[in-house]
Protein backbone atom coordinates (compact mmCIF):
# COMPACT_ATOMS: atom_id res chain seq x y z
CA UNK A 1 0.00 0.00 0.00
CA UNK A 2 1.33 3.42 -0.95
CA UNK A 3 2.36 5.73 1.88
CA UNK A 4 -0.28 8.46 2.17
CA UNK A 5 0.87 12.03 1.64
CA UNK A 6 -1.80 13.63 3.82
CA UNK A 7 -3.54 12.72 7.04
CA UNK A 8 -6.90 14.27 7.88
CA UNK A 9 -7.96 14.11 11.54
CA UNK A 10 -11.56 14.87 12.48
CA UNK A 11 -12.82 15.74 15.94
CA UNK A 12 -16.47 14.75 15.49
CA UNK A 13 -19.40 16.44 17.19
CA UNK A 14 -23.18 16.44 17.04
CA UNK A 15 -23.69 19.63 15.03
CA UNK A 16 -20.18 20.37 13.78
CA UNK A 17 -16.85 18.64 13.11
CA UNK A 18 -13.35 20.11 13.14
CA UNK A 19 -10.90 18.77 10.55
CA UNK A 20 -7.14 19.28 10.51
CA UNK A 21 -4.99 18.04 7.62
CA UNK A 22 -1.24 17.51 8.03
CA UNK A 23 1.54 16.34 5.70
CA UNK A 24 4.29 13.78 6.21
CA UNK A 25 6.29 16.30 8.30
CA UNK A 26 3.35 17.03 10.59
CA UNK A 27 2.75 20.51 9.19
CA UNK A 28 -0.81 21.79 9.02
CA UNK A 29 -2.18 22.15 5.53
CA UNK A 30 -5.82 22.85 6.48
CA UNK A 31 -7.86 23.51 9.64
CA UNK A 32 -11.58 23.95 9.29
CA UNK A 33 -14.80 23.66 11.25
CA UNK A 34 -17.65 22.24 9.17
CA UNK A 35 -21.33 21.62 9.81
CA UNK A 36 -22.52 18.04 10.13
CA UNK A 37 -24.31 18.43 6.81
CA UNK A 38 -23.91 16.46 3.58
CA UNK A 39 -23.12 19.45 1.34
CA UNK A 40 -20.57 20.92 3.77
CA UNK A 41 -18.88 17.56 4.34
CA UNK A 42 -18.66 16.81 0.61
CA UNK A 43 -17.12 20.24 0.09
CA UNK A 44 -14.54 19.48 2.80
CA UNK A 45 -13.70 16.09 1.26
CA UNK A 46 -13.26 17.73 -2.14
CA UNK A 47 -10.93 20.40 -0.74
CA UNK A 48 -8.78 17.85 1.09
CA UNK A 49 -8.50 15.66 -2.02
CA UNK A 50 -7.51 18.76 -4.01
CA UNK A 51 -4.72 19.43 -1.47
CA UNK A 52 -3.40 15.91 -1.99
CA UNK A 53 -2.86 16.59 -5.72
CA UNK A 54 -3.71 13.03 -6.61
CA UNK A 55 -1.86 11.48 -3.69
CA UNK A 56 -3.54 9.29 -1.14
CA UNK A 57 -5.23 10.64 1.99
CA UNK A 58 -5.75 8.79 5.26
CA UNK A 59 -8.71 10.00 7.29
CA UNK A 60 -9.02 9.43 11.02
CA UNK A 61 -11.97 10.09 13.31
CA UNK A 62 -12.66 9.71 17.04
CA UNK A 63 -16.22 8.34 16.78
CA UNK A 64 -17.46 5.26 14.94
CA UNK A 65 -21.19 6.00 15.17
CA UNK A 66 -23.62 8.69 16.31
CA UNK A 67 -22.79 12.14 14.97
CA UNK A 68 -19.93 10.80 12.86
CA UNK A 69 -22.08 8.31 10.93
CA UNK A 70 -22.80 10.64 7.99
CA UNK A 71 -19.16 11.60 7.52
CA UNK A 72 -18.01 7.99 7.71
CA UNK A 73 -20.61 6.99 5.12
CA UNK A 74 -19.54 9.81 2.77
CA UNK A 75 -15.85 8.93 3.11
CA UNK A 76 -16.34 5.19 2.57
CA UNK A 77 -18.70 5.81 -0.37
CA UNK A 78 -15.97 7.94 -1.95
CA UNK A 79 -13.36 5.22 -1.55
CA UNK A 80 -11.42 6.92 1.24
CA UNK A 81 -9.43 5.05 3.89
CA UNK A 82 -10.80 5.84 7.35
CA UNK A 83 -9.16 4.93 10.67
CA UNK A 84 -10.90 4.89 14.04
CA UNK A 85 -9.09 6.40 17.04
CA UNK A 86 -11.07 6.04 20.29
CA UNK A 87 -11.65 9.21 22.27
CA UNK A 88 -9.82 7.73 25.26
CA UNK A 89 -6.70 7.28 23.12
CA UNK A 90 -6.94 10.87 21.90
CA UNK A 91 -7.34 12.12 25.48
CA UNK A 92 -4.21 10.34 26.72
CA UNK A 93 -2.16 11.24 23.63
CA UNK A 94 -3.08 14.94 23.88
CA UNK A 95 -1.06 15.26 27.09
CA UNK A 96 2.18 14.78 25.15
CA UNK A 97 1.47 17.66 22.75
CA UNK A 98 2.40 21.28 23.33
CA UNK A 99 -0.06 23.39 25.30
CA UNK A 100 -2.35 22.45 28.19
CA UNK A 101 -5.52 23.86 26.66
CA UNK A 102 -8.12 21.70 24.98
CA UNK A 103 -9.73 22.79 21.73
CA UNK A 104 -11.42 20.95 18.88
CA UNK A 105 -8.61 22.08 16.57
CA UNK A 106 -5.96 20.59 18.89
CA UNK A 107 -7.89 17.32 19.22
CA UNK A 108 -8.25 17.11 15.42
CA UNK A 109 -4.50 17.68 15.05
CA UNK A 110 -3.75 14.97 17.63
CA UNK A 111 -6.03 12.56 15.75
CA UNK A 112 -4.30 13.30 12.43
CA UNK A 113 -0.81 13.02 13.95
CA UNK A 114 -1.60 9.75 15.72
CA UNK A 115 -2.91 8.34 12.44
CA UNK A 116 0.35 9.43 10.80
CA UNK A 117 2.54 7.67 13.37
CA UNK A 118 0.62 4.61 14.51
CA UNK A 119 0.16 1.33 12.66
CA UNK A 120 -2.23 -0.39 15.10
CA UNK A 121 -5.41 1.52 14.33
CA UNK A 122 -8.54 -0.19 13.09
CA UNK A 123 -9.74 0.62 9.59
CA UNK A 124 -13.43 1.45 9.33
CA UNK A 125 -15.79 0.13 6.71
CA UNK A 126 -19.31 1.03 5.74
CA UNK A 127 -21.55 -0.90 8.09
CA UNK A 128 -23.33 -3.99 6.85
CA UNK A 129 -27.03 -3.11 6.50
CA UNK A 130 -28.19 -6.07 8.59
CA UNK A 131 -25.60 -5.40 11.31
CA UNK A 132 -26.59 -1.73 11.50
CA UNK A 133 -30.29 -2.65 11.75
CA UNK A 134 -29.55 -5.15 14.51
CA UNK A 135 -27.45 -2.62 16.41
CA UNK A 136 -30.37 -0.18 16.34
CA UNK A 137 -32.88 -2.83 17.40
CA UNK A 138 -30.75 -4.35 20.17
CA UNK A 139 -29.92 -0.89 21.55
CA UNK A 140 -33.62 -0.06 21.57
CA UNK A 141 -34.39 -3.33 23.35
CA UNK A 142 -31.75 -2.61 25.98
CA UNK A 143 -33.32 0.80 26.65
CA UNK A 144 -36.81 -0.71 26.86
CA UNK A 145 -35.64 -3.41 29.28
CA UNK A 146 -33.94 -0.79 31.47
CA UNK A 147 -37.08 1.38 31.44
CA UNK A 148 -39.21 -1.63 32.38
CA UNK A 149 -36.90 -2.54 35.28
CA UNK A 150 -36.97 1.04 36.58
CA UNK A 151 -40.78 1.16 36.34
CA UNK A 152 -41.10 -2.12 38.26
CA UNK A 153 -38.72 -0.90 40.96
CA UNK A 154 -40.70 2.34 41.36
CA UNK A 155 -43.96 0.38 41.49
CA UNK A 156 -42.68 -1.97 44.19
CA UNK A 157 -41.18 0.87 46.21
CA UNK A 158 -44.53 2.68 46.19
CA UNK A 159 -46.49 -0.46 47.13
CA UNK A 160 -44.10 -1.17 49.98
CA UNK A 161 -45.17 2.09 51.63
CA UNK A 162 -48.86 1.24 51.93
CA UNK A 163 -49.48 -2.46 51.04
CA UNK A 164 -46.32 -4.57 51.73
CA UNK A 165 -48.24 -7.87 51.74
CA UNK A 166 -49.29 -7.45 48.10
CA UNK A 167 -45.80 -6.23 47.15
CA UNK A 168 -44.41 -9.55 48.44
CA UNK A 169 -47.15 -11.70 46.93
CA UNK A 170 -46.06 -11.55 43.26
CA UNK A 171 -42.93 -11.37 41.15
CA UNK A 172 -43.83 -8.38 39.01
CA UNK A 173 -40.99 -8.88 36.53
CA UNK A 174 -42.55 -12.12 35.29
CA UNK A 175 -46.20 -11.97 36.38
CA UNK A 176 -48.36 -10.16 33.86
CA UNK A 177 -51.40 -11.23 35.90
CA UNK A 178 -50.21 -9.18 38.88
CA UNK A 179 -49.81 -6.12 36.66
CA UNK A 180 -53.32 -6.57 35.26
CA UNK A 181 -54.61 -6.78 38.84
CA UNK A 182 -52.88 -3.52 39.81
CA UNK A 183 -54.49 -1.57 36.97
CA UNK A 184 -57.81 -1.67 38.89
CA UNK A 185 -57.28 -3.09 42.40
CA UNK A 186 -54.37 -1.77 44.45
CA UNK A 187 -55.63 -1.58 48.08
CA UNK A 188 -56.64 -4.18 50.72
CA UNK A 189 -60.11 -2.65 51.04
CA UNK A 190 -60.80 -2.76 47.28
CA UNK A 191 -59.70 -6.40 47.08
CA UNK A 192 -61.83 -7.49 50.06
CA UNK A 193 -64.81 -5.62 48.67
CA UNK A 194 -64.77 -7.43 45.29
CA UNK A 195 -64.18 -10.83 46.87
CA UNK A 196 -62.44 -13.95 45.61
CA UNK A 197 -64.96 -15.29 43.09
CA UNK A 198 -65.75 -11.93 41.46
CA UNK A 199 -62.04 -11.05 41.26
CA UNK A 200 -61.28 -14.42 39.63
CA UNK A 201 -64.05 -13.77 37.07
CA UNK A 202 -62.72 -10.25 36.44
CA UNK A 203 -59.23 -11.66 35.82
CA UNK A 204 -60.58 -14.45 33.61
CA UNK A 205 -62.39 -11.92 31.41
CA UNK A 206 -59.01 -10.24 30.86
CA UNK A 207 -57.47 -13.55 29.77
CA UNK A 208 -55.26 -13.93 32.84
CA UNK A 209 -53.75 -17.38 33.25
CA UNK A 210 -54.28 -19.12 36.59
CA UNK A 211 -56.87 -16.49 37.44
CA UNK A 212 -58.15 -18.43 40.46
CA UNK A 213 -54.67 -18.72 41.98
CA UNK A 214 -53.93 -15.04 41.37
CA UNK A 215 -57.24 -14.00 42.92
CA UNK A 216 -56.69 -16.22 45.97
CA UNK A 217 -53.15 -14.88 46.45
CA UNK A 218 -54.33 -11.27 46.22
CA UNK A 219 -57.18 -11.87 48.70
CA UNK A 220 -54.80 -13.58 51.11
CA UNK A 221 -52.60 -10.46 51.04
CA UNK A 222 -55.66 -8.24 51.57
CA UNK A 223 -56.77 -10.25 54.60
CA UNK A 224 -53.30 -9.81 56.10
CA UNK A 225 -53.71 -6.02 56.33
CA UNK A 226 -56.75 -4.18 57.71
CA UNK A 227 -54.99 -0.91 58.51
CA UNK A 228 -55.20 1.94 56.01
CA UNK A 229 -51.84 3.71 55.79
CA UNK A 230 -51.78 7.49 55.32
CA UNK A 231 -51.67 8.42 51.64
CA UNK A 232 -53.10 5.07 50.54
CA UNK A 233 -55.56 6.50 47.99
CA UNK A 234 -52.99 8.65 46.22
CA UNK A 235 -50.38 5.87 46.33
CA UNK A 236 -52.88 3.42 44.81
CA UNK A 237 -53.57 5.81 41.93
CA UNK A 238 -49.83 6.26 41.42
CA UNK A 239 -49.24 2.47 41.36
CA UNK A 240 -51.83 1.93 38.62
CA UNK A 241 -49.89 4.10 36.14
CA UNK A 242 -46.52 2.28 36.29
CA UNK A 243 -48.42 -1.03 36.16
CA UNK A 244 -49.90 0.00 32.81
CA UNK A 245 -46.51 1.34 31.70
CA UNK A 246 -44.77 -1.95 32.53
CA UNK A 247 -47.36 -3.87 30.52
CA UNK A 248 -46.93 -1.52 27.55
CA UNK A 249 -43.14 -1.81 27.75
CA UNK A 250 -43.43 -5.59 27.86
CA UNK A 251 -45.52 -5.56 24.69
CA UNK A 252 -43.01 -3.29 22.94
CA UNK A 253 -40.13 -5.54 24.01
CA UNK A 254 -41.98 -8.53 22.54
CA UNK A 255 -42.52 -6.64 19.27
CA UNK A 256 -38.84 -5.64 19.19
CA UNK A 257 -37.79 -9.24 19.83
CA UNK A 258 -39.87 -10.34 16.84
CA UNK A 259 -38.19 -7.71 14.65
CA UNK A 260 -34.75 -8.75 15.91
CA UNK A 261 -35.36 -12.43 15.20
CA UNK A 262 -36.75 -11.71 11.74
CA UNK A 263 -33.83 -9.45 10.78
CA UNK A 264 -31.27 -11.81 12.31
CA UNK A 265 -32.36 -14.65 10.03
CA UNK A 266 -31.54 -12.46 7.02
CA UNK A 267 -27.85 -12.68 7.94
CA UNK A 268 -25.83 -15.46 6.26
CA UNK A 269 -24.21 -16.51 9.58
CA UNK A 270 -27.47 -16.62 11.56
CA UNK A 271 -27.89 -20.41 11.46
CA UNK A 272 -24.31 -21.01 12.55
CA UNK A 273 -24.44 -18.47 15.39
CA UNK A 274 -27.77 -19.73 16.73
CA UNK A 275 -26.54 -23.33 16.65
CA UNK A 276 -24.12 -22.60 19.52
CA UNK A 277 -25.84 -23.64 22.78
CA UNK A 278 -26.81 -20.68 24.92
CA UNK A 279 -27.01 -18.20 22.05
CA UNK A 280 -30.58 -17.11 21.32
CA UNK A 281 -31.88 -14.52 18.86
CA UNK A 282 -31.13 -11.50 21.09
CA UNK A 283 -27.56 -12.52 21.97
CA UNK A 284 -26.96 -13.64 18.38
CA UNK A 285 -28.20 -10.28 17.13
CA UNK A 286 -25.92 -8.44 19.57
CA UNK A 287 -22.95 -10.48 18.35
CA UNK A 288 -23.60 -9.45 14.74
CA UNK A 289 -24.41 -5.88 15.76
CA UNK A 290 -21.08 -5.38 17.55
CA UNK A 291 -18.85 -7.33 15.16
CA UNK A 292 -20.52 -6.35 11.90
CA UNK A 293 -20.86 -10.05 11.17
CA UNK A 294 -17.55 -9.93 9.28
CA UNK A 295 -14.78 -11.84 11.04
CA UNK A 296 -12.15 -10.69 8.52
CA UNK A 297 -12.19 -7.29 10.22
CA UNK A 298 -10.58 -8.86 13.31
CA UNK A 299 -8.17 -11.17 11.52
CA UNK A 300 -7.87 -13.74 14.31
CA UNK A 301 -9.93 -15.15 17.13
CA UNK A 302 -7.39 -13.72 19.58
CA UNK A 303 -8.05 -10.22 18.25
CA UNK A 304 -11.80 -10.71 18.65
CA UNK A 305 -11.21 -11.96 22.21
CA UNK A 306 -9.26 -8.79 22.94
CA UNK A 307 -12.11 -6.62 21.66
CA UNK A 308 -14.56 -8.63 23.80
CA UNK A 309 -12.44 -8.30 26.93
CA UNK A 310 -11.79 -12.04 27.14
CA UNK A 311 -8.03 -11.87 26.44
CA UNK A 312 -6.01 -10.77 29.51
CA UNK A 313 -3.17 -8.27 29.10
CA UNK A 314 0.15 -8.34 30.99
CA UNK A 315 0.72 -6.14 34.03
CA UNK A 316 4.45 -6.55 34.60
CA UNK A 317 6.78 -4.13 36.34
CA UNK A 318 10.42 -4.47 37.37
CA UNK A 319 11.10 -7.96 38.63
CA UNK A 320 7.40 -8.84 38.70
CA UNK A 321 6.33 -10.71 35.59
CA UNK A 322 3.52 -13.00 34.57
CA UNK A 323 0.78 -10.85 36.07
CA UNK A 324 -2.31 -10.62 33.90
CA UNK A 325 -5.38 -8.38 34.15
CA UNK A 326 -8.61 -7.61 32.30
CA UNK A 327 -8.13 -4.92 29.64
CA UNK A 328 -9.70 -1.55 30.45
CA UNK A 329 -10.85 -0.93 26.91
CA UNK A 330 -13.19 -3.53 25.46
CA UNK A 331 -16.72 -3.89 24.11
CA UNK A 332 -18.90 -4.62 27.12
CA UNK A 333 -21.88 -5.60 25.02
CA UNK A 334 -19.75 -8.20 23.22
CA UNK A 335 -18.43 -9.52 26.53
CA UNK A 336 -22.04 -9.80 27.72
CA UNK A 337 -22.91 -11.96 24.69
CA UNK A 338 -20.25 -14.56 25.48
CA UNK A 339 -20.59 -14.40 29.28
CA UNK A 340 -24.39 -14.75 29.35
CA UNK A 341 -24.41 -17.50 26.72
CA UNK A 342 -21.65 -19.35 28.63
CA UNK A 343 -23.72 -19.25 31.83
CA UNK A 344 -26.66 -20.81 30.00
CA UNK A 345 -24.50 -23.38 28.19
CA UNK A 346 -22.84 -24.43 31.45
CA UNK A 347 -26.27 -25.70 32.55
CA UNK A 348 -27.82 -27.03 29.35
CA UNK A 349 -24.94 -28.15 27.09
CA UNK A 350 -23.12 -31.35 28.16
CA UNK A 351 -19.84 -30.32 26.54
CA UNK A 352 -19.86 -26.83 28.08
CA UNK A 353 -20.95 -28.24 31.43
CA UNK A 354 -18.03 -30.68 31.46
CA UNK A 355 -15.59 -27.87 30.61
CA UNK A 356 -17.04 -25.64 33.36
CA UNK A 357 -16.88 -28.41 35.96
CA UNK A 358 -13.28 -29.19 35.03
CA UNK A 359 -12.32 -25.55 35.60
CA UNK A 360 -14.09 -25.57 38.96
CA UNK A 361 -12.19 -28.73 39.88
CA UNK A 362 -8.96 -26.88 39.07
CA UNK A 363 -9.81 -24.39 41.81
CA UNK A 364 -11.27 -21.57 39.73
CA UNK A 365 -14.19 -19.56 41.08
CA UNK A 366 -17.59 -19.61 39.36
CA UNK A 367 -16.86 -16.33 37.57
CA UNK A 368 -13.41 -17.44 36.46
CA UNK A 369 -14.79 -20.72 35.14
CA UNK A 370 -17.54 -18.95 33.20
CA UNK A 371 -15.03 -16.52 31.68
CA UNK A 372 -12.76 -19.42 30.69
CA UNK A 373 -15.75 -21.15 29.08
CA UNK A 374 -16.73 -17.93 27.31
CA UNK A 375 -13.21 -17.61 25.90
CA UNK A 376 -13.24 -21.19 24.63
CA UNK A 377 -16.69 -20.75 23.08
CA UNK A 378 -15.45 -17.64 21.26
CA UNK A 379 -12.80 -19.78 19.56
CA UNK A 380 -15.44 -22.36 18.66
CA UNK A 381 -17.83 -19.77 17.20
CA UNK A 382 -14.99 -18.23 15.21
CA UNK A 383 -14.13 -21.62 13.70
CA UNK A 384 -17.76 -22.43 12.97
CA UNK A 385 -18.27 -19.14 11.12
CA UNK A 386 -15.00 -19.66 9.27
CA UNK A 387 -16.05 -23.15 8.16
CA UNK A 388 -19.69 -22.21 7.59
CA UNK A 389 -21.14 -25.12 9.56
CA UNK A 390 -23.36 -25.35 12.65
CA UNK A 391 -22.30 -26.61 16.06
CA UNK A 392 -22.91 -30.30 16.79
CA UNK A 393 -22.74 -31.81 20.28
CA UNK A 394 -22.40 -35.38 19.05
CA UNK A 395 -19.75 -34.58 16.46
CA UNK A 396 -17.27 -36.80 14.64
CA UNK A 397 -13.73 -37.09 16.10
CA UNK A 398 -12.17 -34.40 13.89
CA UNK A 399 -14.84 -31.77 14.55
CA UNK A 400 -14.73 -28.86 16.94
CA UNK A 401 -15.29 -29.54 20.62
CA UNK A 402 -14.94 -27.37 23.69
CA UNK A 403 -12.80 -29.67 25.79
Amino acid sequence: MAVPELWAGTDAGKAEHHCVVIDADGKRKLSRRVANDEAALLNLIGDVLALSEGGSVTWAIDLNAGGAALMIALLTDNGQQVLYIPGRTVHHAAGSYRGEGKTDAKDAFVIADQARMRRDLQMMRRGDEIAVDLRILTSRRLDLAADRTRAINRLRAQMLEYFPALERAFEYKTSKAALVLLTSYQTPTALRRIGNSRLATWLKNRKVRNHKVVAATALEAAEAQHTAVAGEKVAAAVVAKPARAVMALGEEIAETDALIESRLHDHPHAEVILSLPGVGPVLGAEFIAHTGGDMSVFGTADRLAGVAGLAPVPKDSGRISGNMRRPRRYCRRLLRVFYMSAMVAARCCPVSKAFYERKRAEGKSHKQAVIALARRRLNVLWALIRDGRPFEITAPPNSIVLS
